[in-house]
This record gives C-alpha cells, sequence and structure tokens, in this order.
C-alpha cells in the first residue's frame, strides 16, 4: 500500500457535526469545553468570549454554543475556516 491509497485522515470538519451535538449537549459553556475535551483527547479547545468572536464566522451554531476552528502555527493559534487546517475549536456561548 503506497500513500495514495491509504484512507483520508479524518478532519475537524468531519467532526464538526459530532462535536457540536457534544458540546450544546453541555448546560454551559465551560461544560462543553470539558465535553469536547474528554471526547477529543489530543485536541485543543479553548473557551472565549462570543464579544470577542464577533467579527468572525463560526464553523458551527448550535442551541448553546458556537464552535469555531482553531489554527496554529506551532506558536500562535487564530479562528481559520478551513476545517481541513483546524487543530481545535474556539467555544463560545451564543451572544
Amino acid at each position: 500500500m503506497n500513500a495514495t491509497d491509504a484512507p483520508a485522515r479524518p478532519t475537524l470538519l468531519d467532526a464538526l457535526p459530532e462535536a457540536l451535538a457534544l458540546a450544546d449537549a453541555a448546560t454551559d459553556v465551560r461544560g462543553a469545553a470539558q465535553a469536547l475535551r474528554a471526547f477529543y483527547t489530543r485536541m485543543r479547545v479553548v473557551v472565549v468570549d462570543a464579544f470577542d468572536m464577533r467579527d468572525e464566522v463560526p464553523a458551527a451554531i448550535g442551541r448553546n454554543v458556537q464552535l469555531y476552528f482553531a489554527a496554529t502555527d506551532g506558536h500562535c493559534w487564530q479562528v481559520t475556516a478551513d476545517g481541513r487546517q483546524a487543530a481545535g475549536f474556539f467555544v463560545a456561548g451564543k451572544g
């Protein structure tokens, strides 16, 4: 089997519906982050204030939370629209 035969590695874009369901089942934003961290143990999850995210486009909007894809260059983290580049989520309440 060569590299072109290997199955594609799942991305956070693929995991988004499941991640939103997990986060939205929590009673608050911190609980949502805790649930995501427990399920996606290798992923970074950061709670952010909804006001600070007002100019960003969420990757998903649930009943209680908004999820944003987070990408890193190895040092700094930023919001990205590209779920294939994402290495984590920013989680905010619905502001």
